[in-house]
């Protein structure tokens, strides 16, 4: 009896052992999929603080918002999870609830993806709501700040299988030589890695609005269907799409009606042909005759323009009002608005309406609230729209765009080369059929700035004109020198240059480079401000060695006779607003600060703006600047205080002290730079003969 009661207990030890071994066993991994197929899903970036392409992703599934959780989360996973948001790509993602806890269901928990993946439903994971994580473990995903075109709402994507994003004009008419952009040809849209056509039947001026406008063309054309019609019956054809129907106002042929092909589409759309479109290219982009002919000087004024943006076709939307320019207030801005200011500038159709001042904030009036086009329209002005009150809008909610450009291939025509990111290095172009370097005598950030909008890099933040970079390429001919340009240039050989190449120092050490940011600062001075509060002042030199110390004070009076005498001070307080879309930071490196023992700071000094005082005859009579400063203590405080380990951003402490509190600026937020006495705000007059 005692033994059939030991082998009993003994059974189910062995039982109970055996069990926990398989539950705490895990079980492989599944495609998420699985669990629920068909499953309407849909996502959305949440938490704070958090720009409009970063934050905590959530998910709705079965009715309800989840998380992920971060176990084995790579960046594999935020690729798929950007593009759902409507995101090209992702440079980053984040663990441990960055931007915070959600709430609710943890949908997904140890998910896999290649990155390749049309939807997360194709990735693997623990499958749905199959987590053993806390909210404290949900992941964030930071994307590239550039839209997938056809995606309409900022913040929550459906998934949908069914979508056309990629279309290109295929050109029938053979031109070896035929300069871009290509504005006349066959339709085609990207299928299963090849493209494909779509079948003309019932084909509207409308659809080819539509169509010219992703392409980056304010308008259509007719074309010769009689030559296509011939061509088209010389190869082999496959259709994609038919019963096309658009109403013109569409940013993008997905936003329209139509329907697919099913199956095998080499004998469908019979009696008809592959549809055909003609584009009128804008000003900016007209080649040969028609060139000439689109820059013939206009007698009437523009009244639209597009300020702020890194590259052709996008920024913030200003409009000019009695004599003043002005902005446009956000409220109801969407992408059928944001057309109509894209087609008048001569682009094509928006790829993003864009609101919240993303495009840095404006100055002066704000003229437009509420605007709602209905997409015909040819002028911003004729749209129905608001005027706007003192407190309707702020600056922090200036509208802005990204329209569709067409592609010119300017980027096929420059490279950089050696920088330590794909974001700087030695600039080499293509010129006269080989590649070559530029030389760097008079390079400057105006260079810079064609430079960097031709490579699709953004703005210009340094000029480089001794580029120590590694010989990555091997290129050691100049190909360009005496590069002189405006700064609204397209590519580099648009800008005047040296018929012959002429430079002074030569060698790849002494080629131009760059460094580009996808945003920068923008820093405007509040003048009226320095006239009203300016005032002389009479101030004995034994009073200002911290300004001698910090290098406030004029070259001249180096050659004082310290301590004795005075100096001539003008003095005002002066106001600068940073309008850009980054932070305001020192160039010099944190090693290289000085220590100014008055003030009991650490000081960068990088000169940042220049105050002249001339005289009617345009002789300078006294000379001032501002330069960059951090104030670093022993500890990081909220409220204000920046530490050796800690700077002040919004009134938070953060991990990085290479900022000064004065001169933050993202989005919505405007910094304002507020002199202090002594610290850089006094123009020294010499003193009275």
């Amino acid at each position: 009896m005692g033994v059939t009661r030991g082998c009993q207990e003994l059974l189910s030890l062995l039982c109970g052992i055996w069990l926990w071994v398989s539950v705490a066993e895990p079980s492989p991994p599944t495609p998420t999929g699985q669990s629920r197929e068909g499953a309407p899903l849909q996502f959305r970036l949440a938490g704070y603080p958090r720009k409009h392409n970063e934050g905590r992703i959530e998910v709705f599934y079965n009715q309800e918002w989840g998380t992920i959780c971060d176990d084995d989360f790579t960046l594999a996973n935020a690729h798929v999870l950007c593009r759902h948001l409507g995101f090209v790509a992702a440079t980053g993602w984040t663990h441990s609830a960055k931007y915070g806890k959600g709430s609710g269901r943890i949908w997904l928990d140890n998910l896999n993806c290649g990155g390749s993946e049309k939807s997360v439903v194709d990735c693997r994971s623990r499958g749905w709501g199959n987590s053993d994580c806390s909210h404290e473990e949900d992941a964030g995903v930071i994307c590239k700040d550039e839209r997938i075109a056809g995606f309409v709402d900022s913040n929550v994507i459906e998934t949908e299988q069914n979508q056309v994003e990629e279309l290109r004009l295929r050109p029938v008419v053979s031109h070896a030589k035929r300069p871009l952009p290509v504005t006349e040809g066959i339709v085609e849209v990207r299928y299963k890695n090849s493209w494909a056509q779509i079948c003309d039947e019932n084909w509207s001026s409308w659809n080819s609005h539509v169509v010219c406008g992703m392409l980056g063309f304010p308008a259509e054309k007719k074309v010769n269907q009689n030559f296509y019609r011939l061509s088209a019956h010389r190869h082999p054809l496959n259709y994609r799409l038919h019963s096309v129907s658009c109403l013109g106002h569409e940013a993008h042929l997905s936003l329209c009606s139509f329907e697919f092909y099913r199956g095998n589409a080499t004998g469908v759309c019979k009696g008809g042909m592959p549809a055909v479109v003609g584009c009128v290219p804008g000003p900016l982009f007209a080649t040969g005759s028609a060139q000439k002919k689109k820059r013939r000087p206009q007698q009437v004024q523009k009244r639209l323009r597009l300020k702020g943006g890194a590259r052709p076709g996008e920024g913030r939307v200003e409009v000019l009002r009695n004599n003043e320019w002005g902005t446009v207030c956000d409220d109801r801005w969407n992408l059928v608005s944001a057309g109509v200011v894209c087609r008048e500038l001569g682009f094509g159709s928006a790829k993003e309406a864009l609101t919240g001042a993303r495009m840095g904030q404006g100055m002066g009036p704000i003229h437009m609230n509420e605007v709602q086009c209905a997409g015909s329209e040819k002028s911003l002005w004729s749209c129905p729209h608001k005027n706007i009150t003192k407190e309707g809008c702020k600056h922090s909610e200036d509208a802005g765009v990204r329209c569709n450009i067409p592609s010119m291939g300017y980027e096929n025509t420059i490279r950089i080369v050696g920088g330590r990111t794909a974001f700087e290095g030695r600039v080499e172009v293509k010129h006269a059929g080989r590649w070559g370097t530029v030389c760097s005598t008079g390079w400057s950030t105006t260079e810079a700035m064609v430079a960097c909008r031709q490579l699709g890099l953004g703005y210009a933040m340094h000029a480089v004109t001794e580029t120590w970079y590694w010989d990555a390429s091997n290129v050691t001919e100049m190909v360009l020198s005496g590069v002189k340009c405006t700064g609204q240039e397209m590519t580099l050989s648009h800008c005047r240059h040296h018929d012959t190449v002429t430079c002074q120092k030569t060698g790849t050490r002494f080629a131009a480079g760059v460094i580009c940011s996808e945003t920068a600062s923008d820093l405007l001075l509040h003048a009226p401000l320095v006239q009203e509060t300016a005032y002389i002042e009479d101030r004995p030199l034994h009073m200002l060695y911290c300004a001698a110390e910090e290098n406030c004070l004029s070259s001249s009076a180096r050659q004082a006779n310290w301590p004795y005498g005075h100096r001539r001070l003008l003095r005002f307080s002066s106001q600068i607003h940073n309008n850009g879309r980054a932070d305001f930071r020192p160039k010099a490196g944190r090693h290289s600060w000085v220590w100014h023992e008055c003030h009991g700071h650490y000081h960068s000094m990088d000169i940042f703006t220049h105050y002249d005082l001339l005289t009617p005859n345009g002789t300078k009579v006294a000379e001032g600047h501002k330069a960059s400063f951090c104030l670093e203590d022993t500890e990081c405080q909220e409220g204000g205080r920046c530490s050796r380990e800690g700077l002040v951003e919004r009134g938070l402490c953060s991990e990085s002290p290479a900022v000064f509190p004065w001169a933050h600026s993202r989005q919505a937020h405007q910094a304002v730079l507020t002199s202090t006495p002594c610290h850089e705000r006094d123009a020294t007059v010499p003193p009275l003969p």
